[in-house]
């Protein structure tokens, strides 16, 4: 997957398209990932032991291809690549700016 978890992102398109936010969950074999504050919906929940029940507003799951990496160098929504750096490892490279994204 071109994102990880903690990456920002700005969803691509759907009814929140254009928003930013943190990615707080990675479901990489579903190909899909959480994003705070973005997609929420309501989830009613049944009361269990001492958990309250209620209509619970949570953040629903996304596919990845809806979303795009905000460069953390140039500060804007870039295709990523790949590279190996001069330690050996494998890195992700902003394709606009051509800088290494931690």
């Amino acid at each position: 997957m071109h994102v990880k978890k903690g990456d920002r992102v700005v969803v691509l398109s759907g009814r929140e398209k254009g928003r930013e936010g943190v990615i707080k969950q990675s479901l990489p074999k579903k190909e899909r990932v959480v994003v705070e504050n973005v997609n929420i919906v309501k989830k009613h929940v049944k009361p269990m032991g001492n958990r309250q029940g209620g209509i619970l507003e949570v953040e629903a799951a996304m596919h990845v291809s809806k979303v795009m990496l905000i460069c953390p160098a140039c500060g804007k929504p870039s295709r990523t690549g790949h590279r190996v750096n001069d330690e050996g490892k494998k890195v992700r490279v902003c394709k606009q700016c051509n800088a290494d994204v931690a």
